[in-house]
């Protein structure tokens, strides 16, 4: 069965493979998606090694390729791990896999069960054919992305570090998809992702009744740092990438202009695109309270942050300086912006690969607003970019799909992607 026949089967049982992930190992886990994977892989005579940080954490490893040759190793990777989804916001079963319009729609069709599929599609087609990869390859589907990896990716590098030994390179998440600039098709690879700042505001006060005058609010004072926040215009600062992607822009377009009036031209998506040109800080939990009439003595907000490259260090003590000093602000959870050149053999197998199969196409780098799996593989030196191959319509808000409601993947798009993977690994 060639990849292109089989990868809309993997995609819609995988996705039919609950494994949400509420940050807190409350789900389901990813143990039975792991399973499938390896009886897949097992399927075609490719032995998997499943592996749990904790019990039903499971990520899946297998070795590939000529894993005699000379050349470095190249990490293929993808999660197992969905966001959650609420069933009753979707207008078909989130879990389901149902078939709409020529989409596969379901939780994980793009965050990244389409992927997955494409890997496994792909693989085992070149398995059965005999067509192994002249390098050592290194299959990695993991647990646990979608709350920054630490019992997947970042724990398999702590626990794991042999599996990785010789690799050099990787390819995931989150790139390779097609957008549209000024009627042209452009094809977006991932060359760095902002790091994560993940933070605590901490408001203090007077606590006492609700009926009387109070200027010590916790909640009051929080809710005015929450503003000054929401409101700062951090600057636009693009790096390489987006320097780049900005001049590519220029050359579609013929149009000049401030960084934030040429990110115009991708319509929606500028909204995931345009954020790798400045820091950024969104509130998204509050808690504060226990009773209607009872002012609370501590508020609690907490804001995710994105430093660019090269703006990490600093970051927090500039959110402070900004939300003020009726509020502490506390790191919760950090993790390291990555950046790297648009150059280089992997590059160019990537580039031509997209170009075979969509000749009047154009390429070009950004930077991803989130973070990804690569961040761990940095820890080890690897160079990493998001490569995950699909010809998309110029109608489709593809961006806005990412842990959105009725996420779907085309199937022509998933066709693709095999398409250009299995060409993406002649060239590698």
């Amino acid at each position: 069965m060639s990849a292109e026949s089989e990868v809309v089967d993997l995609c819609r049982d995988l996705i039919r493979i609950d494994t949400s992930n509420f940050g807190d190992s409350s789900g389901p886990g990813e143990r039975a998606a792991a399973e499938y994977v390896a009886e897949k892989l097992a399927e075609v005579g490719i032995e998997s090694t499943i592996l749990e940080s904790e019990s039903g954490r499971a990520s899946v490893l297998a070795r590939w390729g000529n894993q005699e040759s000379g050349r470095p190793g190249l990490v293929i990777h993808g999660h197992l791990d969905v966001v959650p989804a609420q069933a009753s916001d979707w207008s078909v079963d989130p879990f389901a896999a149902e078939i709409v319009d020529d989409y596969v729609v379901g939780r994980g069709a793009v965050d990244m069960k389409d992927f997955d599929a494409i890997m496994l599609a792909v693989v085992r087609e070149r398995q059965r054919s005999g067509r192994i990869p002249d390098r050592p390859i290194l299959l990695v589907f993991t647990a646990d992305e979608e709350a920054g990896g630490q019992l997947g990716a970042h724990w398999l590098v702590e626990h794991h570090r042999e599996w990785f030994e010789g690799c050099t390179e990787a390819i995931g998440e989150v790139g390779g998809f097609s957008t549209e600039v000024a009627g042209q098709r452009l094809y977006l690879i991932e060359s760095g992702e902002k790091g994560i700042a993940w933070l605590r505001l901490k408001a203090a006060g007077r606590a006492g009744h609700g009926s009387m005058r109070n200027r010590d609010n916790a909640v009051t004072h929080l809710a005015q740092a929450l503003v000054r926040l929401g409101e700062h215009e951090w600057p636009a600062e693009p790096g390489p990438s987006m320097r780049i992607l900005l001049d590519k822009v220029r050359e579609l377009t013929g149009a000049d202009g401030t960084p934030d009036e040429l990110f115009e031209h991708f319509g929606p998506a500028a909204r995931m695109i345009g954020s790798g040109l400045r820091n950024s800080t969104n509130a998204t939990m509050v808690q504060a309270g226990y009773k209607h009439n009872v002012v609370p003595g501590e508020a609690v907000a907490y804001v995710d942050g994105r430093p660019l490259p090269g703006h990490h260090d600093g970051f927090a003590e500039r959110v402070q300086e900004i939300a003020g000093d009726t509020v502490k602000v506390e790191p919760y959870h950090l993790d390291i912006p990555l950046e790297y050149a648009f150059e280089g053999d992997l590059v160019d197998a990537m580039t031509v690969s997209l170009l075979k199969h969509d000749p009047e196409a154009h390429v070009a780098p950004f930077l991803m607003s989130a973070g990804t799996d690569a961040k761990a593989w940095h820890k080890l030196g690897m160079t990493s970019y998001g490569f995950v191959p699909l010809r998309l319509p110029s109608d489709l808000d593809f961006t806005a799909l990412f842990h959105g409601v009725d996420e779907r993947v085309p199937i022509d798009a998933l066709q693709f992607g095999t398409r250009v993977v299995d060409e993406f690994l002649d060239l590698a």
